[in-house]
């Protein structure tokens, strides 16, 4: 059964204000209060393999974090659409 994990904070190239730059690696805090980082790669395969089952959580408003392969092949996060502008994942704060 998949972990459900918190994404809280994520890592973009330019900031998160340039439309063009897709986000290398998602993080936030363990139970413990320690903190964690992956790659979006790393990420995007723990999804496919059921080990984890991402979220985010906004404001009261939960957004599920899934995957889906653009025109070029490439593979990225996103939330669930649920007509959030921006985007819930886009919307976190930098990983320190």
């Amino acid at each position: 059964m998949a972990q459900r994990v918190r994404i809280q904070c994520i890592t973009r190239p330019g900031g998160r204000t340039d439309p063009h730059r897709h986000i290398t690696h998602v993080g936030g805090q363990n139970p413990n209060g320690s903190p964690w980082k992956l790659t979006e790669e790393a990420a995007i395969q723990g999804i496919k393999d059921g080990k984890w089952d991402f979220y985010t959580l906004e404001g009261g408003m939960v957004a599920e974090v899934i995957y889906e392969t653009g025109p070029s092949g490439r593979e990225f996060l996103k939330t669930v659409p649920d007509g959030q502008r921006p985007d819930n994942l886009l919307s976190l704060p930098p990983c320190p």
